[in-house]
């Protein structure tokens, strides 16, 4: 009996997590999702603007300047916010990452309202999985969790953090289990789970229960599959090139003169001209999507749209800006099924009451294949349209786009993401870090000094001070006094060595 309350009593907790973490998330990524629609709008109105009024563009050029300033400083400090934030999360959870929760969470919120609300083709989905995880973080941290209690909250907030994007609180689940945990144990689903509800449900409140991507459509009769084949090959080949480039987009920026963590500024200023003259066509792409079956594009309209939206998907997210490729990689595909369906209907082989179809099935497809993750796919396009009537085409049209792209030697590229990460970690003297706490004693040589004042170890990166109970994000210009304890990430490498001279530094003299 005392086992099985036991484990009555340890169920019931990681529900409460589960809760609590889902709360947090959803309130925080719905702050996130609000924020970037309303400045998106604002950006819009000055693009379209720009063209006649050259006060617009004057402002439009000096907004985006300092926000491509604002967010490089913010990386420069953390560059953990990076990208998507999704190979981080990974990162954490294969003890190949770490970082500080409230430095990463704040700068990942600010950082990704401004890129993305400036109506760069980046998602929002990305950063909410690392605002989740970071919250899962924090809660890990306040309860004094550690180990694989840590991970599977850091987990579960990765899964609020996408339903609360998405409003798909199955397939977040399945997401966080299929392609960043690759784990389907229990505590894992079940705390999961329960905070992508608990996520979506505060989401729901504040943007209601309709799905993020819903059109009206008819699922595909049979005798119409020929056309789901030619699609998910389509898929396939097009995803391998996806991922080719995109894992070269951070060489080709080393190619500038400026400053990696200022790369930003140049699609900032891109954007301009393109929200000018293709304003429907800015941001992560789900206003696109929702366009496609009822704007009646010419096939050649959506060519067009597809390369602009390749190119500059590309060029917004090699920057290295906070930002996600999960929704841009939807549009990408909806854009395939549509041009896939507009030759099949032009050419009188298909009727056009089914076109919606094939921009369904062209999203689940094509993220099916770049991500290899083809369940999450399927069940994420269903959620997020509203519908279970496409399963067997979604199914059908993952699969071949998988199998395609796994004989072009494709791979995951949260994955390969996340290699590229480590890589440049290690080049960056960085790689495995521990963390150590130090405290600092009266008479030392860091007594009385700030931070940018003393020699720290190569490898070491002061993440927080506890002073008199209260934590302290450090800035160069915070003054360190004795009694502080100092929260330090070292390199596991040479951890021994390192530990040795900060303890040297934090003693008496």
């Amino acid at each position: 009996m005392q086992v099985r309350g036991s484990y009555r009593l340890s169920q019931i907790k990681t529900i409460v997590n589960g809760i609590i973490i889902g709360v947090l998330a959803g309130s925080a990524v719905s702050m996130f999702r609000w924020s970037i629609g309303h400045m998106t709008n604002i950006m819009q109105y000055l693009y379209v603007n720009s063209i006649h009024h050259l006060h617009f563009l004057f402002m439009a050029i000096v907004i985006n300047v300092i926000i491509g300033l604002i967010v490089g400083w913010f990386l420069k400090q953390q560059p953990d916010i990076k990208g998507s934030g999704i190979p981080q999360v990974e990162g954490q959870l294969l003890d190949e990452v770490n970082y500080g929760w409230w430095p990463v969470l704040w700068r990942k919120f600010i950082g990704g309202i401004l890129a993305i609300g400036s109506g760069l083709y980046l998602g929002r989905e990305g950063p909410s999985i690392q605002l989740g995880s970071t919250l899962g973080q924090g809660v890990a941290h306040f309860t004094k969790q550690v180990g694989f209690d840590r991970q599977v909250l850091i987990s579960s907030g990765a899964a609020a953090g996408l339903s609360a994007a998405f409003n798909a609180p199955i397939a977040s689940t399945l997401f966080v289990l299929e392609e960043i945990y690759h784990n389907f144990s229990t505590n894992i689903w079940i705390v999961s789970l329960t905070s992508a509800v608990t996520s979506d449900m505060v989401a729901a409140y504040v943007f209601g229960l309709k799905p993020v991507l819903y059109m009206r459509s008819e699922p595909l009769p049979l005798k119409y599959f020929i056309w789901v084949i030619v699609l998910g090959i389509a898929l396939g080949v097009l995803g391998r090139l996806y991922q080719m480039v995109i894992l070269r987009m951070g060489k080709w920026y080393s190619h500038t003169k400026i400053p990696w963590y200022f790369n930003g500024i140049i699609p900032l200023l891109l954007v301009i001209p393109l929200g000018a003259f293709f304003p429907q066509l800015l941001g992560g792409g789900s206003k696109i999507i929702l366009q496609l079956s009822s704007a009646n594009y010419p096939t050649l309209i959506l060519c067009l749209y597809f390369i602009i939206r390749f190119v500059f998907s590309m060029i917004s997210y090699g920057s290295g800006l906070p930002g996600g490729i999960f929704l841009p990689i939807l549009c990408l595909g909806g854009l395939i099924g549509a041009i896939v369906g507009s030759i099949a209907v032009n050419l009188g082989l298909m009727s056009p009451f089914y076109f919606s179809s094939f921009i369904i099935m062209g999203m689940a497809g094509y993220f099916a294949a770049i991500s290899k993750a083809p369940f999450t796919a399927i069940l994420l396009i269903t959620e997020m349209v509203g519908t279970l009537s496409h399963l067997l085409g979604l199914a059908v049209v993952s699969l071949i786009a998988y199998g395609v792209l796994d004989m072009l030697n494709g791979k995951p590229v949260y994955y390969s993401m996340l290699q590229q990460l480590l890589k440049v970690q290690t080049k960056m003297n960085m790689g495995r870090t521990a963390e150590i706490m130090e405290t600092v004693y009266a008479g030392s040589d860091m007594d009385g000094k700030k931070v940018s004042q003393i020699h720290w170890p190569n490898r070491a990166l002061l993440t927080k001070i506890q002073r008199n109970g209260v934590e302290i994000v450090p800035a160069g210009n915070t003054l360190i006094r004795w009694g502080d304890t100092l929260f330090i990430n070292v390199s596991t490498k040479n951890q021994r060595q390192i530990t040795q001279q900060i303890i040297s530094l934090t003693t008496e003299t």
